[in-house]
């Protein structure tokens, strides 16, 4: 029987940390538009606004768990340091950042 291989997921894309980072409000706030379910996970940063891709379906907080995920991974912040603080089901979010001094 022949064996089948699966090919690895790529690597997520997203923009420098101090990109994102610059978005970010006096008081740690980041909006971002969130599109689930998709092939590929990214960040991008389209006209002055965060666009996040996550592969999650929007299901019990799979996708806002993935973006928290994707998140920490391009900005180098702890998961437990950001958190959905508005637009739980929405594609619109805001996140909170605790941005280490």
């Amino acid at each position: 029987m022949p064996r089948r291989w699966q090919m690895a997921r790529p690597k997520a894309d997203y923009p420098r940390a101090e990109a994102i980072l610059a978005l970010v409000d006096g008081e740690g706030r980041l909006a971002l538009r969130v599109t689930p379910g998709t092939r590929a996970e990214s960040l991008e940063i389209a006209d002055g606004r965060l666009i996040a891709k996550v592969r999650a379906r929007p299901k019990d907080g799979e996708a806002n768990a993935a973006v928290i995920k994707l998140m920490a991974a391009a900005t180098g912040i702890a998961p437990s340091r950001i958190s959905v603080c508005k637009g739980l089901s929405s594609r619109e979010k805001i996140l909170r950042l605790q941005v280490p001094d």
